[in-house]
């Protein structure tokens, strides 16, 4: 951690070149600062990659940022933020602390928190920021996280783990046992800890693969961010094993957009199926990755188009955690008649159960991309595929 790029000059040059095109930065001669130009450039990059992900650490004056890299492994303020809403309590330990985002909203609802980060240099930076954003609840181990449960002795309400999803040789892995620290191999040692872990995952993972892995899985969120899957969060109580509940969450502008079921309800739910009615329904994507495609149906009253094509209908405008739509009419899968039929130049197009792809639609049918119109081409319960022209309701 270089505290010269702490001094005042130094700060005002990152501020007032946040903007500015970095080569033109590195051949620029300037004086008016006192640290390595080239680390000034890191901070500068660092900080722009902040401030939508990050706006806290953004905002906040005399905030140190690590390289790019680790701001692109953290989890945003958004997730954090929703982490920290389901657990609270006296203490919690963060074995793979990071950059600290999750830290700072764990020490809003737990009266102790324990950073763990093993990167000495990074955890300095984290001791730094901390007092910059007055946050006093949090203590900083400059450790390996399992070496700290392993060489004592304390209990916490709950352990936070967050593995690498590089091995050893710096190649992406996806399963837990490939991950460091290896989860599934040290669960006794985690459990002999606490009674709840909780543990971030990849939204790669597939659901079936992790509980197999796993043990006393109580709940799996799915947690998605403007309809983008970010993260998998897994929460293991010690001893359990009832049901699994499935909570699936699109965090979008300050709502919570969401939709719960047990996991062994899904192969028992019974969706009813419908032609294309009045309104089309396209479920978030933190619904679709955990594949609650009946129960949602049954749950909502909300019809099938398909079994495969994942699109629901009603006659009524309904309550749906997805995108909405009205239903302008329904075409066959040609040219000509749609043509005839519609005069629409470009649109939007989906393809849900579909042989062609988005782009072989595109040509076919001679639209452009954009515009108001929204496209479903899918197949129906009749299996019919058919090009559904719809308007957005917001």
């Amino acid at each position: 951690m270089d505290h010269s790029i702490l001094n005042t000059e130094n700060q005002k040059f990152i501020d007032e070149n946040l903007n500015s095109d970095v080569i033109s930065l590195l051949l620029k001669s300037t004086s008016n600062h006192t640290a390595d130009k080239k680390v000034l450039i890191e901070q500068i990059e660092a900080k722009k990659r902040c401030k939508k992900k990050l706006p806290t650490w953004f905002e906040t004056k005399g905030i140190y940022f690590p390289n790019k890299l680790n701001i692109e492994q953290t989890s945003s303020e958004t997730t954090a933020k929703y982490k920290a809403s389901l657990m609270s309590g006296n203490s919690i330990i963060d074995l793979t602390g990071g950059f600290g985002v999750d830290c700072l909203y764990f020490s809003k609802v737990f009266e102790n928190v324990t950073h763990c980060e093993i990167n000495e240099s990074l955890s300095q930076i984290v001791v730094h920021n901390f007092k910059q954003l007055l946050v006093e609840n949090v203590t900083c181990v400059d450790k390996d996280g399992m070496d700290v449960l392993k060489q004592g002795d304390q209990t916490f309400d709950c352990i936070y783990i967050d593995p690498s999803r590089r091995n050893d040789i710096k190649e992406k892995v996806f399963l837990l046992k490939d991950c460091l620290p290896n989860v599934p191999e040290h669960l006794e040692l985690l459990f002999k800890h606490s009674k709840n872990i909780m543990i971030k995952t990849s939204p790669l993972l597939d659901i079936s693969i992790g509980i197999n892995e796993l043990k006393n899985v109580k709940t799996i969120h799915s947690i998605a961010v403007n309809n983008e899957v970010k993260e998998l969060l897994w929460l293991l109580e010690r001893g359990h094993e009832g049901k699994i509940n499935i909570k699936a969450a699109n965090l979008s502008k300050g709502v919570v957009q969401s939709f719960d079921f047990e996991l062994s309800e899904e192969s028992k739910a019974m969706p009813e199926y419908s032609p294309p009615l009045n309104y089309l329904y396209e479920p978030n994507a933190a619904i679709l990755k955990v594949g609650a495609f009946n129960s949602i149906s049954e749950k909502l009253k909300v019809y099938k188009l398909h079994r495969h094509s994942h699109l629901y209908t009603s006659e009524n405008l309904l309550d749906f955690p997805g995108r909405h739509f009205k239903i302008e009419s329904i075409l066959p899968y040609n040219k000509k008649q749609f043509k005839r039929i519609v005069n629409i130049e470009k649109a939007n197009i989906t393809t849900r159960n579909f042989p062609d792809s988005v782009e072989q639609v595109r040509k076919k049918l001679s639209l452009k991309d954009g515009g108001k119109d929204y496209l479903f081409c899918t197949t129906t319960s009749s299996d019919r595929k058919v090009v559904i022209v719809c308007s957005k309701v917001d």
